[in-house]
């Protein structure tokens, strides 16, 4: 049984008036990654506008920098896409109808923004361990029609995501390209409506999970750094406690099936390091 139950302005006042304008929910959601790669592009213009560059000023046929050293911690955010899938939906309620059978799923998708931090050590071969966590709060959401009832929609949406990983990569100086992995959590809303009452069923979880991915982190300047990355979230099937939102109705329990993706671009603010 489960548990119980910008720049940024525009983008998300965008997201939440739908798709009225007769877009598609994946350009909405690559939409929002060609805005936060906009934004990098120009933050990265404004560092070296400002004399940031990551080759530090030398004079002629004298100076060279050193090798850049990806050791020591860091602390940042992003902003992104995320989309997955809501699937199975079999009911498990003692007596209740169609217990057994799968009653249909839907897509998800929306916006995705937060927070990230963690530490890397660079080794003496290029090669770079780290360990790291985050969390975005996301809009993805999605519904569909009950696939055996009349009249019945089930809709999901996803409030958070949040990871602990560990990842290995290799530094090419300025640019290091890892992949990483490890356990997950989900911030996620359940609701059960029909046309005669409306919402009949809520529930609300935290489900556990892993996450695997990669990306590349690009130096900007010495304690600056921008990275684009895109990670898979697997939650399993749990079985999910719906609570009535009328005194006549039992509760109910389902199991539900969660996935997820997250492609995000993000800044870096990093201590220790550097060349």
């Amino acid at each position: 049984m489960s548990r119980t139950i910008g720049t940024g302005a525009d983008v998300w006042r965008a997201a939440r008036l739908g798709y009225t304008d007769g877009s598609s929910p994946g350009a909405d959601v690559m939409r929002t990654v060609l805005t936060a790669v906009a934004i990098l592009t120009a933050l990265a213009g404004h560092a070296r506008a400002g004399g940031m560059l990551v080759e530090h000023a030398a004079a002629p046929e004298t100076a060279t920098r050193e090798t850049a050293n990806w050791t020591g911690c860091y602390a940042g955010g992003h902003l992104g896409g995320a989309w997955g899938t809501s699937s199975k939906w079999i009911p498990r309620t003692p007596g209740g109808a169609f217990q057994g059978v799968s009653l249909g799923g839907h897509d998800v998708d929306g916006v995705i923004g937060g927070v990230q931090a963690g530490c890397d050590v660079q080794l003496a071969n290029r090669v770079v361990l780290g360990i790291g966590g985050d969390y975005g709060w996301t809009d993805a959401n999605g519904s569909h029609p009950s696939a055996r009832e009349t009249g019945v929609t089930y809709r999901s949406e996803m409030d958070g995501l949040g990871t602990l990983t560990g990842r290995i990569g290799y530094a090419f100086d300025t640019l290091l390209v890892y992949v990483e992995g490890g356990a997950a959590w989900e911030r996620v809303s359940y609701a059960a409506a029909t046309t005669q009452i409306g919402t009949a069923y809520r529930a609300s979880d935290t489900r556990e999970g892993w996450t695997i991915g990669g990306g590349g982190e690009y130096a900007l300047t010495q304690h600056l750094s921008a990275f684009v990355e895109y990670a898979h979230y697997d939650f399993g099937t749990d079985r999910i406690t719906l609570d009535p939102q009328y005194n006549f109705l039992p509760t109910a329990y389902v199991d539900i099936e969660d996935t997820a993706n997250v492609v995000r671009a993000g800044i870096n603010l990093r201590f220790g390091g550097g060349w």
